[in-house]
C-alpha cells in the first residue's frame, strides 16, 4: 500500500479525556446545589460562558477552571466565601492529576499503522498541556511529527497540509469530533475517519457529512488497521 499521511486526534481518540471533565462538571453542580435548575441546565449555563470563553482565550484546564468558577459566580444562590472558589478551582484543576488511560487496541494499532504510513498527532487546545499529556501516553515512538493548534479550522488544516508538503489525497485526518476532525479536514481536501466516542463533548457534536466521498467512518480504533 502507498504511504499516506494519518494525522490523528489525541482527547478521545487516543485516551480518554472528556470522562474526567464530565465528573468535574458533575461534582461542581453538586457542590453549587442549585434550588431550581437541573443538572442538564447547569451544563447548558457552562456551555454558553465555555464558548464565549474558548473564543477568547482558547481550550485548557486552566481555562475550564476559570469557567467553572465564572458559572459559580453566576449562578450561586448563597453567600460565597473565598474557600467556595478555592474548592471550585480545584475541582477544575484536579483534571490535570488524572491519569492517561488509552482507548482500546490504540497502541497496537498506531504500532501497525507507524510502519506503513506517516502518522502526525493533530490536537488543539493548550500546546504545553497537550504534549505533557503525549509524553504521559508513551505514544511518541509511533509518530513522526506533532501540532498542537488553537482551532481545528480547514485555515488550520491547509496551513500544515502545506509546511509538510502533503498530497491531498494521500492525507486523512482520524479522530471522535464531527465538528473539528471531519468537517473542516474535508474542507481542506483532505479525506477524514471518524472514530465515535460516546462522551464527545457536546459542544463537538454537529451532522455528520451526507455522502461526502472521502469520509469513513469505524466502529473502533482497531479498524483503522483494515483501512490502511
Amino acid at each position: 500500500m502507498r504511504r499516506q499521511w494519518l494525522l490523528i486526534d489525541a482527547d478521545d481518540t487516543l485516551w480518554e479525556n472528556s470522562v474526567y471533565f464530565d465528573e468535574a462538571i458533575e461534582e461542581f453542580t453538586s457542590f453549587l446545589d442549585h434550588s431550581s435548575l437541573s443538572p442538564a441546565e447547569v451544563r447548558q449555563v457552562l456551555d454558553e460562558i465555555e464558548l464565549e470563553g474558548i473564543a477568547k482565550r482558547g481550550y485548557g484546564t486552566k481555562n475550564f477552571t476559570r469557567h467553572l468558577r465564572a458559572c459559580f459566580e453566576r449562578l450561586v444562590e448563597r453567600h460565597y466565601s473565598p474557600a467556595d472558589l478555592d474548592r471550585v478551582t480545584a475541582i477544575g484543576e484536579s483534571i490535570l492529576d488524572r491519569p492517561i488511560e488509552l482507548i482500546e487496541d490504540v497502541a497496537e494499532t498506531l504500532a501497525y499503522l507507524t510502519e506503513r504510513h506517516h502518522l502526525t498527532l493533530c490536537t488543539k487546545g493548550h500546546s504545553e498541556e497537550q504534549l505533557l499529556k503525549f509524553q504521559r501516553s508513551e505514544l511518541g515512538p509511533h509518530f513522526h511529527g506533532t501540532r498542537v493548534v488553537r482551532e481545528k479550522d480547514a485555515a488550520a488544516y491547509r496551513e500544515i497540509i502545506e509546511a509538510e508538503s502533503m498530497a491531498l489525497e494521500e492525507t486523512w485526518m482520524i479522530g471522535n469530533s464531527p465538528k473539528s476532525d471531519i468537517h473542516p479536514a474535508l474542507e481542506a481536501g483532505i479525506g477524514a475517519v471518524l472514530v465515535p466516542h460516546e462522551r464527545t463533548w457536546s459542544l463537538e457534536v454537529v451532522d455528520l457529512p451526507d455522502g461526502h466521498p472521502r469520509f469513513r467512518t469505524v466502529r473502533r480504533f482497531s479498524e483503522l488497521q483494515k483501512m490502511f
